[in-house]
């Protein structure tokens, strides 16, 4: 049987020029990967982080300095925000009850502290943003310190490239002298403190017009040295359990505090582990300028270790260009890696 073509009725039962179709709502407009500049954004500080809603400082020391309340834009919902970041807000700035701007860009940051659940991960969790000095605070007796800790964080510091400091908590109850001979190697500045004598006025004048995080184990009384540094700060405190030795975290968000006179402490909670799976050692060595220039000389490959082979630290401490001190102390530091090196326990 041969096709014929319909004839002009069947043509006209065919006819859709009657149909309507639903619009699409997520296909009626082009799709681009240009995003708005938001060139009227105004600037904040991220100082408290808390389920997805975040304290911004905005106009900071300015005349209309205000905290508002943010959630971030879609675009920025993979990326990291933490307490010290600076960052572009747009929408109702206002501070008022009940508003809620958007945070849309990270700015670039400064320095950036990070740590990992444990050296064999190598994925880094971001502590803070924009600090410039690590104020590491550890406790003489009750918790006993713990300096291969406190060699974590020192090494995360210089990693970080920010200036780290030590204040050794409770020395009235056991001599510091000990535990800090740890450490004699290294330009560390060190403050002590006992109860009711706490270095205040000493740490103000280092702390001023600079931002500084604070990191310790729990239970070694850093939010008690914070609600001293920032009287109003109410940071929760607490104990030592007497039996397993251990503090209880009290302290359960990083949130930044503005100093009297100037300067923002960063405190955050305790922690009784700092991985370092994230960490080059090269950036452990720039630390340390003076060995940095003559770790230069060293073989390719070297590891900068006790048992590295014709090490350039070895020869400057036999002629006398440095001290065995300070080679031990960035040893020390170097052996707490686990890439590609030993470790020393």
């Amino acid at each position: 049987m041969s096709w014929l073509p319909p004839d002009d009725d069947a043509l006209d039962a065919w006819d859709d020029s009657s149909y309507r179709a639903r619009p699409n709502p997520k296909s009626n407009r082009p799709r681009t990967k240009r995003r708005p500049e938001h060139a009227d954004a105004a600037i904040g500080r991220i100082i408290t982080v808390d389920r997805g809603r975040y304290g911004v400082l905005v106009d900071e020391d300015g005349d209309q300095e205000r905290e508002i309340t943010c959630t971030r834009a879609r675009e920025l919902r993979k990326a990291a925000i933490v307490t010290g970041d600076e960052v572009d807000v747009v929408g109702d700035t206002s501070g008022d009850e009940g508003t809620l701007a958007r945070i849309v860009r990270i700015r670039p940051r400064r320095t950036l502290l990070r740590r990992s659940a444990d050296d064999t991960d190598a994925v880094e969790r971001v502590v803070v943003a924009n600090a410039e000095q690590l104020l590491i605070v550890v406790a003489a007796a009750n918790p006993e310190p713990r300096a291969r800790l406190v060699d974590r964080y020192l090494v995360a510091a210089y990693d970080a490239g920010i200036r780290p400091m030590l204040v050794v908590t409770k020395t009235d109850l056991a001599d510091p002298a000990p535990f800090l001979a740890n450490f004699d190697g290294l330009d560390l500045p060190v403050f002590t403190s006992a109860k009711g004598e706490a270095p205040i006025t000493e740490l103000i004048e280092v702390l001023r017009d600079r931002s500084t995080v604070a990191v310790g184990h729990s239970g070694v009384g850093k939010s008690t040295l914070v609600n001293e540094l920032v009287p109003g700060a109410g940071r929760a405190t607490g104990v030592v359990n007497a039996v397993t030795g251990r503090g209880r975290h009290t302290s359960s968000s990083t949130v930044s505090l503005r100093l009297p006179g100037g300067g923002w402490i960063i405190d955050t909670p305790g922690v009784r582990s700092f991985g370092l799976g994230h960490v080059d050692p090269d950036n452990v060595i720039r630390g340390f300028s003076d060995l940095a220039a003559v770790a230069e000389e060293c073989p390719r490959g070297c590891t900068h270790l006790a048992d590295a082979p014709d090490c350039a630290l070895d020869e400057a401490v036999e002629d006398g260009r440095l001290t065995p001190e300070r080679v031990d102390s960035m040893r020390r530091l170097l052996a707490t890696l686990r890439p590609g090196i030993s470790r020393a326990e």
